[in-house]
């Protein structure tokens, strides 16, 4: 039994780190102390107005530990780790799983080329970005390469010199071939070094020499080069024209700005290379209810530097922070280099941190806007339906359809909604056992039987802890079963209910003579339905739903049959040979059209065989 009292008295006065776990051991909160003894017991006293989500925290604390460590920069790392391995509950979390894309120079290499990278590593290339977009850095590369005209190939040169022909991009005057010794190594590091230049965001020299390049080929009557130069000067002009100049001190600063409402928090990075805005993101930040502005601030900057591979020179933050000489150490160790973490009072930075805070809101903003809207369709929309069959509480709806080609493979259809929103992992095929011939009522009791018994008979099999945290597409029972009909749909499923002793309630979704939804069918009557509701847009799509999985699987057994009727009547082909025929065929037109050779050439398939594939489908069985 873990005396929490006791243990308080056992804490060191060290740094370190504490790890909070509930009654059922989960780790619920992580954090880091310059003196864990002061810091822990902190918790637990009374009437310090810590706010209601760490009092919330608090409460469930079962037991804690502890790992004390040299210095509280060691403790700052060790958080970090923590709370990237276990995503504690109550810590405020980034909400965050992008890499970011890099343009990566192989300057170790004798002709090095550019390529595009998401990771940042200690070798002897040069690396530019982070960027935000990676088909922008895509494009960039490709028009570099234009430019420049260097490799893109693996070759190990000059190694590998002569083994090969040139490939296309020397042709197309793309690249310029030192696989071939076209060039010298001097050169070709001339070029490189162009590159790095227009990477650095010095483009005049470059526009300079595709201007001359093209008056040059246009006065020689060489119009498709001056075209290409063409086209490269203005891709050039295009680039250099969205690169905004923010600082004239040209160093790499990372601009940081939140905002933040009751529940939810975004903030906001500007990112700043060589003085220029070279893109900008936005990050959601989770568990914040009562959390302080700066405490949020703090945990993005910990959590988000601890995985992004390049740090900058300098953050700009909107708030001061706690922990800031920690912070900088712990950032210059990471670079390589000293990082200044600063938050600016007047002057041009001071407007970014401003700008950045106003697209946090914006974003946060709109976000609110939209998740709203999207509520409307949904829950909403759930809440309609409900309300317009008197019923206080669904969240989970199933529907279902039956689908047939006079009575050939009959098939039905289960498809979930849960709270307004297809739940697909949930959807269920039914394959007819008990009916061969066009009975649509026939059919649905018996999808209905089957799903109702398994998912009885998987309770049955669970507690109730497990039922909780297992609930299959089974084992859970709907709040709402909707029927693809009217009157009789809705009587064959209460029926199937009744006799399994189940009180679920069950709703006809009724189409008119058009097939166009028409309301409802609860309770022997039928409910008018405002077509211009969420509720009826919702319904219109759970029935469109149900019918289009319905039809998708009745679809894919005539097209296994059809298959299966045509090979099977081939002699020497058997279900082996048939399914190794459809690997490399993938369908009965492939098969009727290959050659015999072709045919010896698939597996399990001899040549007596294949010439019987080829004689039945040209010749006919005879």
């Amino acid at each position: 039994m873990f005396d929490i009292q006791e243990e308080l008295k056992k804490l060191p006065n060290c740094p370190g780190v504490y790890i909070m776990h509930d009654e059922a051991d989960n780790i619920i909160y992580v954090g880091k102390a310059i003196n864990l003894h002061n810091r822990v017991r902190s918790y637990f006293r009374k009437n310090i107005g810590r706010g209601p989500q760490i009092d919330k925290m608090v409460s469930l604390i079962s037991r804690f530990e502890y790992i004390v460590t040299d210095s509280e920069l060691e403790a700052l790392v060790l958080e970090n780790n923590l709370i990237k391995e276990y995503s504690p509950k109550y810590n405020t979390m980034l909400k965050d799983d992008k890499t970011y894309p890099y343009i990566k120079v192989t300057l170790g290499e004798a002709y090095p080329r550019v390529l595009f990278s998401r990771q940042m590593k200690k070798d002897k290339s040069r690396y530019f970005g982070p960027y935000t977009s990676a088909a922008a850095v895509k494009d960039t590369i490709d028009l570099i390469n234009k430019l420049y005209q260097l490799r893109t190939c693996n070759k190990n040169l000059p190694k590998e010199c002569g083994n090969s022909r040139a490939c296309l991009n020397y042709h197309i005057k793309q690249c310029l071939a030192p696989c071939q010794g076209n060039i010298s190594e001097e050169e070709y590091q001339g070029q490189v070094k162009k590159a790095l230049d227009f990477l650095n965001g010095s483009y005049q020299d470059t526009l300079k020499e595709l201007s001359a390049k093209m008056q040059e080929a246009s006065e020689n009557l060489e119009f498709e080069e001056a075209i290409r130069y063409r086209d490269l000067y203005n891709s050039v002009r295009q680039i250099a024209s969205r690169q905004k100049i923010t600082d004239s001190d040209g160093e790499d600063k990372d601009i940081i700005a939140l905002a933040v409402d009751d529940k939810d928090a975004v903030v906001q990075v500007f990112f700043i290379r060589g003085g220029k805005l070279i893109g900008r993101e936005h990050f959601y930040m989770t568990h914040v209810s009562g959390t302080p502005r700066a405490q949020i601030l703090l945990d993005f900057v910990k959590q988000f530097y601890a995985g992004t591979p390049y740090i900058p020179r300098e953050l700009i933050l909107q708030e001061e922070i706690e922990d800031v000489e920690i912070i900088e150490q712990w950032l210059s160790g990471r670079r390589g280099g000293r990082v200044y973490v600063k938050v600016p009072k007047i002057g041009s930075k001071e407007k970014l941190v401003e700008l950045a805070a106003k697209n946090a809101m914006l974003v946060l903003t709109q976000d609110k806007e939209r998740i709203r809207r999207e509520e409307g369709r949904t829950i909403g929309a759930v809440k309609e339906i409900a309300s317009l069959l008197g019923l206080s509480d669904v969240t989970r709806m199933e529907a279902y359809d039956i689908s047939n080609i006079s009575g050939f493979a009959n098939v039905g259809s289960m498809i979930v909604y849960e709270k307004g929103k297809p739940k697909r992992s949930d959807y269920r095929k039914f394959r007819i056992k008990t009916v061969s011939g066009p009975d649509d009522y026939a059919c649905m009791k018996e999808v209905l039987t089957r799903r109702f018994l398994h998912g009885l008979e998987e309770q049955k099999e669970l507690d109730h802890k497990e039922l909780e945290k297992e609930f299959g597409s089974f084992t859970r029972f709907p709040d709402l079963l909707l029927m693809d009909g009217g009157k009789g749909q809705v009587n064959i499923a209460l029926q199937v209910l009744d006799e399994l002793h189940l009180n679920i309630p069950v709703c006809g979704m009724v189409k008119d003579d058009n097939h166009n939804t028409r309301g409802l069918y609860y309770n022997n009557e039928e409910i008018a339905i405002d077509r211009n509701s969420e509720g009826f847009k919702l319904i219109t799509r759970i029935q469109d739903e149900a019918h289009r999985f319905a039809i998708e699987y009745h679809r894919s057994l005539r097209s296994k049959a059809q298959v299966k009727s045509v090979l099977d009547e081939i002699p020497g082909v058997g279900p082996s040979r048939r399914k190794a025929l459809m690997r490399r065929f993938k369908s009965i037109d492939e098969v009727k059209n290959a050659d015999v050779e072709t045919l010896v050439a698939v597996d399990e398939i001899p040549e007596n065989v294949a010439r019987g594939i080829y004689d039945f489908f040209h010749y006919g069985e005879g």
